[in-house]
């Protein structure tokens, strides 16, 4: 299985190599603004390529022969979004793993949802804007949306479909890592889904952490 990482130094990017290159034997390739900073990854399994998702032809170069591409990206969601389509149906590259986050569709109830309109609001349009292109696109996709997210060292997660209320409040990067590396190793899971994750027994009016 051949992996493309978009964004790969992002926290649960780094959380999901490690698990890919500790629990299954996927070759990766980890795509990201100055690749030095990954340098320590690069080996038989691993290539660490420097590059921009809005540069289409670096993008495309990067999808040759890949499987399964996961993206764990800010900045221009719509822009990225647009390149990430564009490139991989140039390369007949098909399954899809897209991080946005929580409250794109106002489906976070109660006190908790209005803290999370009140403090990432300016976000929401953009990732809600990506992931309509995407759930567009005729793509193998998923689509997560991860609550407030911890560096707490456990793997534990529930989900919920974009048609349900958000449970919770937080969820560790290491939880969506392992989801996604879980999802890259099994296409059909959660094909065509947009999900929710959150750790199971956080709901409260804002993260514990906070």
């Amino acid at each position: 299985m051949n992996v493309l990482i978009l964004g790969a130094n992002g926290q649960i990017a780094r959380y999901a190599i490690d698990l890919f290159l500790k629990d299954t034997n996927a070759n990766l390739t980890l795509y990201l603004r100055n690749a030095e900073r990954l340098s320590e990854y690069q080996s038989d399994h691993v290539k660490v390529m420097d590059g921009d998702v809005l540069d289409d032809q670096k993008l495309k170069q990067a999808m040759t022969g890949i499987d399964v591409v996961y993206a764990n990206l800010s900045g221009d969601m719509e822009g990225q979004a647009k390149s990430i389509i564009k490139a991989m149906k140039e390369t007949n590259v098909t399954r899809l793993i897209f991080i946005t986050t929580l409250g794109i569709y106002d489906e976070v109830p109660g006190e908790f949802g209005e803290w999370n309109n009140q403090t990432i609001g300016p976000y929401l349009e953009p990732y809600r804007i990506a992931a309509d292109l995407i759930e567009d696109s005729g793509l193998n996709y998923t689509i997560i949306r991860p609550a407030w997210l911890t560096h707490n060292d456990e793997i534990d997660f529930e989900i919920t479909d974009k048609s349900e209320p958000f449970k919770g409040t937080e969820v560790s990067r290491k939880s969506v890592a392992s989801l996604v590396v879980d999802i890259a190793e099994n296409p059909e899971l959660h094909s065509r889904q947009n999900i929710g994750v959150n750790k199971p027994n956080t709901e409260g009016p804002k993260p514990a952490f906070y």
